[in-house]
């Protein structure tokens, strides 16, 4: 590896936007989720599960263009006014989820890391923060039976299958919890 020795010109970025090509044939228009298509790296509408990258600013049209065609422009950090399905005041700093470019959540399963609540404004209503520069995503673990709870019940002197199922989907809860706290 060769160190520097001149001085070298390197081109910055400044501020909380980024530009980034979209997938062919959609629209997303302005105040959209954006997430990323895994299959070819492209932006469009978020689906659940993608990887957040921001909120589009200004409508990005490519309904007649092939993928990479258009940019769409994103906000990658700050707050945001968004309607929570079943926020309350007691959701203060609670992770949001998005099942799609415009449904915000508190559920993580299947669904989108966003941010955290901020402050609630009204029924339904939260400022969220949210920042995509922090790290990269942290695949949720599901489990196929169980019943999550905070409690982890003791399995007993008898192996107990289904005590045991509840204690796997309770770590698998709070593990995905503490992964979203650290976006």
């Amino acid at each position: 590896m060769a160190t520097l020795a001149t001085d070298k010109s390197r081109t910055y970025e400044l501020g909380d936007l980024n530009s980034l090509p979209m997938v062919a044939t959609d629209i997303i228009y302005e105040g959209a989720a954006v997430g990323i298509e895994a299959a070819s790296g492209n932006a469009r509408p978020l689906n659940a599960g993608d990887q957040f990258v921001g909120f589009c600013v200004q409508n990005a049209d490519n309904s007649t263009g092939s993928a990479g065609n258009v940019r769409v422009q994103v906000k990658t950090h700050g707050e945001v006014q968004l309607p929570v399905a079943g926020v309350a005041a007691t959701d203060i700093g609670k992770p949001v989820y998005a099942s799609d470019d415009d449904t915000f959540v508190l559920t993580a399963t299947g669904n989108s890391y966003i941010g955290k609540v901020k402050r609630i404004v009204s029924t339904g209503v939260a400022v969220v923060a949210f920042d995509v520069r922090r790290g990269g995503a942290i695949t949720g673990l599901t489990t196929s039976v169980g019943t999550a709870s905070d409690t982890i019940a003791d399995v007993g002197a008898a192996f107990n299958q289904a005590a045991l199922n509840n204690i796997v989907a309770s770590l698998a809860a709070k593990i995905n919890a503490l992964a979203a706290m650290l976006k």
